[in-house]
């Protein structure tokens, strides 16, 4: 089995892969002319913009829901292991899928919102709706559905709640089959709410817990600011090989930067157009624009808040690919949260372990909650009618004891296997979103050019000549009547 899995992840995450990634976030930076500069002011501007409906969410919902699957264990955990396997390099690498990947971001949560539908008095939309609607290749978009269903509900969940047990059991001795009753309790209370239980605890968790871990780690930055130098040095020149340390593991710099790079931020990895399908905007620009800065406060804000906070304390080891170590700082650590709680606990002693474990928990839990969202879209993309209850029922278990054995195995077997369901995802989306960008950057150009006319851009799919856009066409304007009726009386 373990060699399976291993062998899987060798495939998925080959070389190939590493350039795929980098390639296609590049070239959507050129064709959209680096968006995820010029359109910086908007993406702040339009994340605090709209209301939810009854149908949808708001902006801010589906980017906290967003949010909620980005920022995780990939933040602290998987940072800390990029660093361990990669060198303080892979942090650039982590930097550089940031930035590019925020374009292959706007692309992917824009399709969504143009192909998105209407089921059951509520939006659904992701790359199985994109894929089938914006191609036409309905077995495609099944292959998607079903290897995103197993990932988010089977293969993925695991790593959070595994990360949660192991650093609650740190830092306050709670064994971790309780860990895992107290999870599922939780997390079955919320999902058997629905999506707009599900959006409402995110927006108030994410960014509560988002801005004290920043806080926190500029706390600890000022304390050793005198490393500044040094470190932001360290980071570049073992980037590219020039520093002599790590000069030998430059391939591991970039490996392990992007895949956790794309693990963390989940740009092109078709995640995010869940959540952004969801939204009630008048544009599908608009989502993917505010879908993008989710990019960018996952990875240049909340992973440089763990990277800086090892790298400034030197609490971290790098592992050479021949055994042993390259740097040996501190011992019978294993790679992950427990650098991050090292680094806390030698500044703020006593309070670094039960703060990471606090931070992991509520940022792994809410990560679980967008899993089982995106879970249960695909579901409802692939089970219609009379039977899709049942479906969304034996989802919720399946989830929920996915949750529970991740909380009590080893660390190694959930992130080997939650590899797996990523690089399913990544290659199947990549494909997508590449062969359907034409669409996407007709969608841009058209809200530049009502932005430039000074109007508040509104999608008409008939001017850009978009087919299969039904919802757009059919039933948007009749919604906002309804809409407009409500508030009037």
């Amino acid at each position: 089995m373990s060699d399976l899995i291993n062998w899987l992840n060798g495939v998925l995450w080959s070389t190939p892969m590493i350039i795929f990634c980098l390639g296609v976030g590049l070239l959507f930076s050129i064709f959209t002319r680096f968006l995820q500069v010029r359109h910086v002011k908007d993406m702040v501007r339009l994340t605090f913009r709209g209301k939810s409906s009854s149908a949808g969410i708001s902006s801010f919902q589906a980017l906290a829901i967003a949010l909620s699957g980005r920022v995780g264990t990939g933040n602290i955990a998987g940072t800390a292991t990029a660093i361990a396997f990669g060198g303080p390099g892979a942090v650039f690498w982590m930097w550089m899928i940031a930035f590019i990947g925020a374009s292959s971001a706007f692309i992917e949560s824009t399709l969504a919102q143009m192909y998105k539908q209407k089921q059951d008095g509520q939006y659904r939309g992701g790359p199985a709706y994109y894929i089938e609607k914006g191609i036409g290749w309905k077995w495609y978009a099944v292959i998607f559905a079903v290897a995103t269903l197993l990932a988010m509900s089977l293969l993925m969940p695991g790593i959070q709640s595994n990360s949660i047990a192991v650093a609650v059991e740190n830092a306050f001795s709670i064994n971790t089959y309780i860990t895992g009753i107290i999870l599922i309790a939780i997390i079955g209370i919320i999902i058997f709410g629905g999506v707009k239980r599900i959006a409402n605890v995110a927006q108030f968790v994410v960014p509560f817990m988002a801005v004290a871990y920043i806080l926190l780690s500029l706390i600890i930055v000022l304390v050793n600011i005198t490393e500044l130098p040094a470190v932001i040095g360290l980071i570049f020149s073992s980037a590219f090989g020039a520093d002599a340390a790590f000069g030998g593991i430059i391939g591991l710099a970039i490996s392990w930067g992007v895949k956790r790079g794309i693990y963390s931020n989940e740009a092109g990895q078709g995640t995010g157009p869940h959540a952004a399908a969801a939204a009630e905007v008048s544009h599908p620009a608009k989502q993917g624009l505010v879908q993008s800065f989710s990019v960018y406060i996952d990875t240049l804000l909340v992973c440089s808040a763990t990277a800086f906070m090892i790298l400034f304390t030197g609490m971290y080891n790098v592992e050479s690919p021949n055994g042993g170590y390259i740097v040996n700082n501190i011992s019978e650590i294993p790679a992950g949260a427990g650098y991050t709680q090292a680094a806390i606990e030698s500044v703020l002693p006593g309070f670094g372990a039960s703060f990471v474990a606090i931070a992991l928990f509520f940022f792994a839990f809410t990560t679980i909650m967008a899993y089982y969202y995106m879970a249960e879209t695909n579901v409802a993309y692939l089970i219609r009618g009379k039977y899709k209850k049942y479906g969304m029922f034996i989802l919720k278990v399946v989830l929920l004891l996915a949750v529970f054995f991740g909380a009590i195995r080893e660390a190694d077997l959930a992130w080997a296997l939650g590899d797996v369901g990523l690089g399913l995802m990544v290659w199947l989306n990549l494909i997508a979103i590449l062969i359907l960008a034409k669409p996407a950057l007709r969608v841009l150009k058209d809200y530049e050019q009502q932005k430039k006319e000074g109007k508040d851009p509104v999608f008409d799919p008939k001017k850009l000549n978009i087919k299969n856009a039904d919802y757009w066409e059919f039933e948007y304007e009749e919604d906002q009547k309804k809409n407009k009726d409500k508030l009037s009386s």
